[in-house]
């Protein structure tokens, strides 16, 4: 599905460029995309993990809605192995790159896109765990008194893309499984924590809402005309990843292998557990109404960390050729994203009903 400039609207570099805020200019980035393409990027880091981590070892750890702390504490897991100098609250990809570059955070958990848009911007970083999902997290939101019911109606509308997220891909395999090209509609480049207020003011037709965000949108402007159109796209991938850099660090890469079990451990006892985690998390820190919380976790995906990497591999390879036909990334091996030294830890620290 190639793009013209032209036939779309859409200016790629301009699309990258807003997409990432002031932490880099369009001629730093350039400059860093060419950098990648030529030297290939850094190797996988290959030294074998530590089996303890030294002590005095510290990581600065962002997680997906800010709380992975919280859930933690909840799971009553085993304390950490070593300090969590900093809980940072952000989880758009754009906003975790340019944390990555400025050195402020070692670890994250984004979906699969926004490792693809670190390889193109030229910033080297590797997935160290995944989490599959299997049911659809994201539905596309119209704009209050719309006339739009279907996919097949995003012909010719504007809709919300944030091309270094995971909405962005949703918005792209729902406009091919549909039949449509990018030509047939107009892209507007937003991040997604800027969706609700283009919405709001009619400045898109369309974006794309999580789950956790439909309910509070649809109790807000339902009566108003507004309206969810749900698919079955689904984003595959939630994966834990890191600045190559960091796991070059022999103590921050024990770190990083001591925290996935934390992790995969943790999402399993919030999904086993739903009355303690809809009060605790949706209710208590997001606002939002018991019926809205259970209406959220009634669509929770179960999760699911396979000892092997091969599908979501492949998921990803999709996901950037797709990016790549409109034009927004260079097309690239995505195998060189995955660092294949902490391939199964996650799976290891499940019941095996959470492995397939």
């Amino acid at each position: 599905m190639p793009v013209s400039r032209s036939a779309s609207g859409v200016d790629r570099r301009l699309f990258l460029t807003s997409l990432l805020g002031a932490a880099a200019g369009v001629a730093g980035l350039s400059g860093c995309a060419q950098s990648s393409a030529a030297t290939g990027g850094e190797a996988a880091p290959t030294a074998p993990l530590a089996d303890r981590v030294p002590a005095g070892t510290s990581l600065k750890i962002a997680s997906f809605q800010g709380q992975q702390e919280l859930q933690l504490k909840l799971a009553h897991l085993p304390d950490l192995p070593f300090k969590v100098s900093n809980w940072l609250n952000i989880g758009a990809g754009p906003d975790v790159i340019n944390a990555f570059r400025a050195k402020s955070l070692d670890l994250a958990n984004n979906a699969g896109i926004p490792p693809i848009q670190a390889h193109y911007q030229g910033f080297d970083a590797k997935i160290v765990a995944i989490n599959i999902t299997r049911r659809p997290n994201y539905v596309f939101a119209t704009k209050p008194g719309s006339d739009i019911r279907s996919v097949d109606d995003f012909r010719g509308r504007k809709l919300a893309f944030s091309q270094g997220q995971a909405q962005g891909v949703v918005l792209l395999r729902a406009l091919k499984k549909a039949g449509l090209t990018y030509d047939d509609v107009k892209l507007v480049p937003l991040t997604s924590n800027q969706f609700l207020t283009a919405l709001q003011s009619g400045q898109v037709d369309i974006a794309p809402l999580g789950n956790t965000q439909s309910p509070a949108y649809l109790k807000q402007y339902g009566s108003k005309g507004a309206r969810v159109i749900t698919t079955d796209v689904v984003d595959l991938l939630s994966l834990l990843w890191a600045p190559t850099s960091v796991l070059r660090d022999e103590a921050k890469a024990a770190a990083v292998a001591a925290f996935v079990p934390q992790w995969a451990q943790g999402l399993v006892w919030s999904y086993e557990n739903p009355d303690v985690w809809n009060e605790e998390f949706f209710v208590k820190t997001q606002n939002l109404s018991p019926d809205q919380a259970r209406s959220i976790t009634a669509l929770a995906n179960k999760p699911l960390f396979p000892p092997s990497w091969d599908e979501a591999i492949r998921w990803e390879q999709e996901t950037a050729d797709l990016l790549a036909e409109g034009g927004f990334v260079k097309k690239f091996d995505v195998a060189s994203l995955f660092d294949h030294r902490f391939e199964g830890i996650a799976a290891q620290s499940v019941a095996a009903r959470y492995r397939r």
